[in-house]
């Protein structure tokens, strides 16, 4: 009867204090302080989903665990006028299998929902609405709309320029000149994900997701935008020396603006796709190297 009495005593406040906690969360709060928007795509209610019901459980079993460790604290501790050992048990079979089963159960459970939205996520579009080909270079962005056939290449860096944003002590970057990536809402995207020169990364925060670029192979990303806005991006892999200016923003707009918008790049030249031409890396397996060719060339 005490001991039921002393758990409801502990058992009180702690409700309480969820309670009020739970109840005075902001829309950040709530979705784990992730930046993105509910509805930004339609992947990032997945990922906020997941991350937040993670750190539930996480709490829930801190909570528990700290609670136990307090009241096995207060209740078992040493009364004045005690002497000697406690009681010694070499082990309790029940709350072993329990300390092992639990754990294995919260692992197994954290991995098979990580898996399966990951393989959501990952879900290649059969029939994708629009293909964009991304190239990540030392250090901006070029983009080509492969269903148009139009391109825009990223200015890189340009220190002591008028207007330029110091990011770091040796360069500036010209903000009018950050690279733009313009996609059309609730449309179904793939995304082409190439490097000309070392491991860049491509990562537009507010779609909380990111991934690598590999020189001489080709990553895909799928995403479908569902809100109108600007959202910006970087490069999430430390690059060299001017890696903290590689920067760009996508825009989301509607079809009939990204259609004056491909129309616009196409009445201005930019024609065609830039391509692997322009690669510093020429030494990759499977490809033959200059100094060879030329050589092949002479034997000739």
């Amino acid at each position: 009867m005490r001991s039921n009495r002393r758990l409801r005593w502990v058992a009180i406040p702690v409700m309480v204090s969820m309670g009020l906690l739970l109840a005075g969360c902001s829309q950040q709060q709530l979705q784990g302080f992730l930046p993105a928007e509910p509805g930004t795509t339609n992947n990032t209610d997945k990922v906020t989903g997941l991350w937040v019901t993670s750190w539930i459980v996480l709490l829930a079993v801190g909570v528990i665990t700290w609670g136990l460790t307090i009241w096995a604290v207060v209740v078992f501790r040493r009364r004045r006028g005690q002497t000697g050992l406690p009681v010694q048990l070499r082990y309790n079979m029940p709350i072993e299998i329990f300390y092992t089963v639990v754990p294995l159960i919260l692992v197994l459970g954290f991995f098979a929902f990580t898996a399966k939205d990951q393989a959501d996520i990952e879900q290649p579009y059969s029939a994708p609405d629009e293909v964009i080909s991304v190239y990540g270079k030392q250090w901006a962005w070029d983009f080509n709309y492969v269903n148009q056939n139009v391109y825009t290449a990223g200015v890189q860096d340009q220190p002591g320029e008028p207007g330029a944003v110091d990011t770091d002590a040796n360069s500036a970057l010209v903000e009018s000149q950050i690279p733009t990536l313009v996609l059309p809402v609730d449309k179904k995207i793939t995304i082409e994900l190439h490097s000309r020169d070392v491991i860049h990364s491509f990562w537009v925060i507010d779609f909380l997701y990111k991934k690598d670029m590999i020189p001489g192979k080709t990553n895909y990303m799928y995403v479908t935008p569902e809100r109108i806005g600007t959202f910006a991006g970087k490069c999430a892999e430390l690059c060299g020396e001017y890696h903290s200016d590689m920067l760009f923003n996508v825009k989301v707009v509607s079809q009939a603006d990204y259609e004056a918008y491909t129309k616009d790049l196409a009445d201005k030249g930019f024609t065609g796709q830039l391509g692997d031409d322009y690669n510093r890396n020429t030494n990759l397996p499977g490809t033959v190297s200059p100094l060879a060719e030329t050589e092949s060339e002479t034997s000739k």
